[in-house]
């Protein structure tokens, strides 16, 4: 059986380069490209070492040490557990599809695996984008504690006229004497919003001190209870 190197070689750096550029994407690292051919091309000398005769336990850690080597070349020490695991992570789903479906034609193993790779990315942002929008709300009105999910709504922007301070939605039956109310506008219909003043409220932990909150008497279209509006996006960043 003829082994070509050259094509073992620059295949190895192509599903290297992808699996560093599916890292890089899903975790957003802000290393030039650059970095990643350089880290790619490190790991693709990897393959050299299955024409060696060493045992598979030292041919198991010099992989590991290499591919741990090619992050740090990659993307530094900073968060390297995360951008190791992320790495293996991307491999062993990228191996998985390929052993499943038997995918041993060269061509065909580039093709899926940068249609595998781009998926994972795609998915992996937009989980990512829907659950870095969402908080943990705790509120205090008359020593009762309320917790509830929040969600960040870029079309919450009431605030009340007076006071300034913006407006938190929730959907539950609140009691207290310390009411205000804002008048809102939206599509086609306008009104006013039974709010209170709560004793303190906090987003993931963090304490807020220019909201009310607002009684909505509409259920909202989401798995969360509570809208928070979207001034409250930069100051909890």
């Amino acid at each position: 059986m003829n082994v070509y190197y050259e094509e073992v070689f620059i295949l190895n750096y192509l599903l290297d380069f992808m699996i560093l550029y599916g890292t890089k994407r899903i975790l957003k690292r802000n290393n030039k490209m650059i970095r990643v051919i350089i880290g790619s091309l490190i790991g693709s000398f990897t393959t050299f070492l299955l024409f060696i005769d060493i045992s598979n336990s030292i041919l198991l850690i010099m992989k590991i040490v290499t591919s741990i080597l090619l992050i740090i070349i990659t993307f530094g020490f900073k968060n390297i557990i995360k951008n190791i695991i992320y790495f293996y992570l991307i491999s062993i789903v990228l191996g998985g599809f390929c052993y499943l479906f038997e995918i041993n034609n060269k061509f065909f193993l580039i093709l899926s695996s940068f249609v595998v790779i781009g998926i994972l990315i795609r998915e992996f942002l937009s989980y990512k984008e829907i659950y870095s929008n969402k908080y943990l709300v705790t509120i205090i009105i008359n020593k009762k504690k309320y917790n509830l999910e929040g969600f960040i709504d870029t079309g919450n922007r009431l605030v009340d006229p007076i006071s300034k301070k913006n407006v938190v939605l929730v959907n539950l039956n609140i009691n207290s004497n310390n009411i205000i109310y804002v008048p809102y506008k939206a599509l086609n219909t306008n009104g006013v919003i039974k709010c209170i003043k709560p004793d303190k409220l906090f987003i993931n932990k963090k304490e807020i001190n220019n909201c009310l909150i607002g009684i909505s008497n509409h259920k909202f279209n989401l798995d969360e209870n509570c809208i928070l509006p979207n001034k409250l996006k930069e100051e909890l960043c």
